[in-house]
């Protein structure tokens, strides 16, 4: 790689006023989130189109499957983000491309071994995830077509990272755009007019993964990014042990999520299919507020992570404080607007009066924390930026995982399905919590005491690297 070719990136990290280098890296990211949002929304919501609750359920129960598929893509692309971002901090570009070169094939490498087991494993996935006898028929047809789909997604969604850490945030959001998008398309076309039905919505989800991986293994390939897929950079040996090291934490949110999903299904599913339907609506409409807050907080990790690997200390503190603020604004605007509209968002979904008349008031419930959850997001990716692997592994398994999950259970003794609906709400207040505990005394070592990030207001101009 020739120093040149970062020339205009080494701009946006260190040299471009501190607003407008957020909003350079955060629109294209966030807009990739809403494409993402777009895309979780679209199998639901064209699904629903059918008025068929079971088919509703059915995508649900299977979505933890496909949740397993990003962890694994968010493991190697964010572990591989940060590792990249403070390489090229550090002036190191050549480790920077063996890092890339590791995470393209051990993507592709984990994807085939997942598809592999998924297929020959099918009837025991079933029974783990909680289907019931009227939605094991439509659970086993989607997952049927989302199985082979685990190179595509851990491909796409670790190069969708990666891609950024070389400044290239506009062409991480193109490429999920471009499988998104052609989903969305194929979507009422395999479900309505071919008549598959949840099926056909999984056909759409393979192929547009397919063309999204293609995407992103052109734009590396093709020496349009300072990175490698070359396999003479391909090294192990000091390589593994950073990419796992920040990755695990950010998986293991995945991987919780889709346990906690596992988990919330099977206990709602004492109360019927009814209740999974109307769940499974009513987190679709949530994201709405909380997937744009994580694409936030996802934005700033690589410029977080150039000004630390750079000793950068006051260019870092204005990018997370003006971060927090924008983090502030943006969750009550969104909660604000979900909340309004969730009876109209319900209803696009599914006609069914009894899912509607729950997925309205599980909507609400799950909202509550929707102004305030975007400070944990910006968090963990701050806490991963500066390589504190031990702190955002206990923030990651935090939210989704020891403090959700107890929570439905004991909601669920104390105040049944009303309980297990505030389980989430509950467990985000407490999860604030933990990161504020978590990050600050990183914080407090790193910055002068004077630039601590709740202390004066952000520099908003432009500052050199150290």
């Amino acid at each position: 790689m020739k120093p040149q070719d970062l020339s205009k990136e080494n701009y946006l990290f260190e040299r471009m006023p501190v607003p407008r280098a957020i909003l350079m890296n955060a629109l294209p990211t966030i807009a990739g989130m809403v494409v993402i949002l777009v895309y979780n929304i679209a199998d639901t919501f064209f699904v629903g189109q059918t008025n068929d609750p079971f088919q509703v359920a059915a995508v649900s129960l299977a979505t933890p499957v496909f949740l397993l598929f990003m962890a694994t893509g968010n493991l190697i692309g964010i572990g591989g983000t940060s590792v990249i971002s403070r390489a090229f901090g550090e002036k190191r570009p050549e480790f920077a491309n063996h890092v890339s070169s590791f995470c393209f094939y051990a993507a592709w490498l984990v994807g085939i071994v997942f598809a592999t087991v998924f297929l020959f494993c099918m009837p025991q996935i079933l029974q783990a995830i909680g289907v019931s006898g009227n939605t094991i028929v439509p659970t086993r047809d989607y997952l049927t077509y989302v199985a082979p789909s685990a190179p595509f997604v851990i491909m796409s969604v670790a190069f969708g990272n990666i891609v950024r850490s070389a400044g290239k945030a506009k062409e991480a959001m193109f490429g999920m755009m471009l499988g998104t998008g052609l989903n969305i398309i194929l979507d009422p076309i395999f479900i309505l007019y071919f008549d598959m039905g949840v099926g056909g919505a999984a056909i759409a989800t393979l192929i547009g993964n397919v063309v999204s991986a293609y995407y992103f293994w052109r734009l590396v390939s093709g020496g349009k990014t300072s990175l490698s897929i070359s396999f003479a950079d391909f090294r192990i040996r000091g390589v593994i042990l950073p990419v796992i090291s920040i990755g695990i934490p950010a998986a293991l949110n995945n991987v919780l999520m889709s346990t906690s999903i596992i988990v919330l299904n099977n206990v709602l599913s004492s109360y019927g299919d009814i209740a999974v339907a109307a769940m499974g609506v009513a987190t679709k409409v949530s994201m709405i507020a909380v997937l744009l807050q994580i694409g936030l907080g996802v934005s700033i990790q690589p410029l977080l992570g150039y000004n630390y690997g750079a000793k950068n200390a006051e260019r870092f503190r204005a990018i997370l404080q003006t971060t927090i603020i924008y983090a502030l604004v943006m969750g009550s605007v969104l909660t604000l607007a979900s909340w309004l509209g969730s009876g109209y968002i319900v209803n696009a979904f599914i006609e069914d009066q009894a899912v509607y008349d729950q997925g309205v008031r599980f909507v609400k419930a799950l909202l509550l924390t929707g102004p305030v959850i975007g400070i944990m997001f910006v968090y963990i990716n701050t806490l991963q930026a500066m390589g504190a692997a031990k702190e955002s592994l206990i923030l990651s398994i935090s939210r989704q995982g020891f403090i959700f999950i107890p929570m439905i259970f004991t909601l669920n003794y104390f105040f049944g399905l009303s309980g297990v609906v505030y389980a989430q709400p509950v467990a985000d207040v407490m999860a604030i919590l933990i990161s504020i505990a978590l990050v600050y005394p990183h914080l407090a070592k790193y910055l002068p005491k004077s630039e601590t990030v709740s202390n004066q207001p952000a520099d908003y101009k432009s500052q050199p690297a150290h």
